[in-house]
């Protein structure tokens, strides 16, 4: 994988941001753009051309354009300006699956392929856009602005449940639990491999040094997070495990990177190399089932099953449980009915 070190200049760190990339040995020809695409977080094949355009992007200290094909060994240069910070939400009509609701909070069972919340290239159609309509007004904490009663998140392409905050209140003890760690967060994870047994992962979990996208897991502190992840197994199937992971601290894609750390990658997450056949046979018949598989749930094969938290006002636990959605459900039909070759 190249090597990219992505950071702010200091003395304007909210105009723009500064990448630098040197481009792998073994990286066959491919696009500039493409090559950029994936290898920078939130930056659209349009963002690109517009740095590529302004003359923004350098290989090997010289201006290109956007057809240029990345060669081995580039060295890469990028200047991009600042995402536009738009904290205003705009509320939209759309349809939120609520299944639990009182005067200070609502727990909400999220689909897979919602944004939680409005972001570069996602200011509409995210839960919040969603929240923004169906609630005349939600409370935002300091340095949480256009997140309106959030106090947590999952993935776009994990499915499951969301803490949504009514009043300021709510929010600030409801951020504290979060803080604490003393919210009970269970999501189901079908994973690559055979595990033998229970356990748990733990590390410093920040930013990948090669592809910004991802998260990588480090032993050193100044990289990352704390982060601890419990897992039990629940079914074997083979080639794959359906797991259930228990969050005592909750980073950005942890279960994501910790089953990757382990070598047990979310089976289907195309960021973490779960979306290719990494255990099983050579036949054919195996590769078009596990494809089959992966068009059913073409995401991550993640799940929020559980959460569990002391409401603020009552000072009672309270616990919510959503079922797997259809598409986790149909693969782990098809799991379950393989049978694997003597």
């Amino acid at each position: 994988m190249e090597n990219i070190n992505a950071g702010l200049e200091v003395e304007d760190q909210d105009l723009y941001e500064h990448f630098n990339i040197v481009v792998d040995k073994g990286q066959s020809l491919l696009r500039i753009d493409k090559f950029l695409m994936h290898r920078i977080e939130n930056a659209s094949r349009s963002r690109i051309q517009n740095a590529i355009d302004a003359g923004n992007v350098l290989v090997n200290q010289k201006t290109i354009k956007a057809s240029y094909k990345v060669k081995p060994a580039d060295e890469i240069s990028i200047v991009f300006p600042h995402p536009p910070r738009d904290t205003e939400v705009y509320p939209e009509d759309l349809p939120i699956d609520i299944i639990y609701e009182d005067k200070d909070l609502l727990v909400v069972n999220k689909e897979a392929g919602m944004v939680v919340h409005p972001g570069y290239n996602n200011y509409t159609g995210t839960l919040v856009n969603a929240l923004a309509f169906h609630f005349d007004q939600l409370p935002q904490l300091p340095g949480n602005e256009g997140r309106p009663g959030l106090v947590h998140r999952i993935d776009k392409d994990t499915s499951g449940l969301l803490l949504i905050s009514k009043n300021e209140m709510t929010m600030t003890k409801l951020a504290k639990q979060f803080y604490d760690h003393t919210i009970t967060r269970k999501y189901l994870a079908l994973v690559w491999g055979d595990i033998e047994e229970d356990g748990s992962v733990s590390g410093f979990i920040g930013r990948s040094a090669k592809n910004r996208i991802i998260m990588d897991i480090y032993e050193e502190e100044e990289k990352g997070k704390w982060s601890v992840t419990h897992f039990k197994v629940l079914e074997r199937l083979g080639y794959v495990t359906l797991v259930s992971c228990q969050l005592e601290t909750g980073r950005t894609h942890q279960i994501r990177a910790h089953m990757q750390h382990i070598g047990h990658p979310l089976f289907s997450d195309t960021n973490y190399g779960g979306d290719k056949i990494l255990k099983g046979t050579t036949f054919n018949k195996y590769k078009q089932f596990v494809n089959n598989c992966f068009q059913i749930m073409p995401r991550q094969a993640l799940h929020a099953q559980t959460i569990g938290f002391i409401h603020p006002s009552t000072k009672e636990y309270m616990e919510f449980e959503a079922a797997l959605p259809a598409d986790f459900e149909a693969v782990l039909d098809k799991w379950r009915n393989y049978i694997i070759p003597s």
